[in-house]
């Protein structure tokens, strides 16, 4: 096996371990002495480091580990740490609520039904991905129609719309029947 062949299979090695592997382990794995594996694994991390790779060996007396590059660290913070999630308001969510059992809707239906404005609601809702437009509808002066997102499935832990709770009834709809 040549220098870049046994690089590569010990870089594979490592990765699917994923914890610090004896030193002697590998020795076994590869039938290497402990000098030939130290040179092996030298080669390996300046290799690694050259080539400003995400990753890199650490090692210690008996082990040897994958682990990422510190270098690239900033990234990793915006995987691992996304921004937090902001709280809806109420009146936000009641106007969520509106828009996902009625899409697609109107601002002036959204209002009709909470009987408050609700510009700056369906703003933010906007602003923030869990609403979107649809289109216009097809009445006097084209207002704008509105529906839910993927991101407002995501969040309410919802696989499709058809997933909402059943809305529940309103004495007042019981009594008018």
């Amino acid at each position: 096996m040549d220098r870049y062949e046994l690089q590569g299979a010990i870089e594979s090695v490592l990765f699917v371990a994923g914890e610090p592997l004896p030193k002697a382990e590998l020795m076994r794995v590869f039938s290497l002495t402990a000098l030939e594996l130290a040179a092996a694994l030298t080669d390996l991390a300046a290799d690694l480091a050259e080539q400003r790779r995400g990753i890199k060996l650490f090692m210690t007396d008996d082990t040897v580990q994958l682990v990422t590059n510190p270098d690239y660290n900033e990234w990793l913070i915006k995987l691992l740490a996304p921004p937090q999630e902001k709280n809806l308001s109420d009146s936000m969510m009641e106007t969520l609520s509106v828009i996902a059992y009625r899409q697609p809707v109107t601002r002036a239906d959204i209002e009709a039904v909470r009987g408050v404005r609700c510009e700056y609601a369906v703003s933010q809702l906007l602003k923030q991905g869990f609403i979107k437009e649809l289109g216009r509808k097809d009445v006097v002066g084209r207002p704008m129609l509105f529906g839910t997102t993927d991101a407002f499935l995501r969040r309410f832990g919802l696989h499709s719309i058809d997933e909402l709770p059943p809305m529940p009834v309103i004495e007042e709809e019981e009594n008018d029947n």
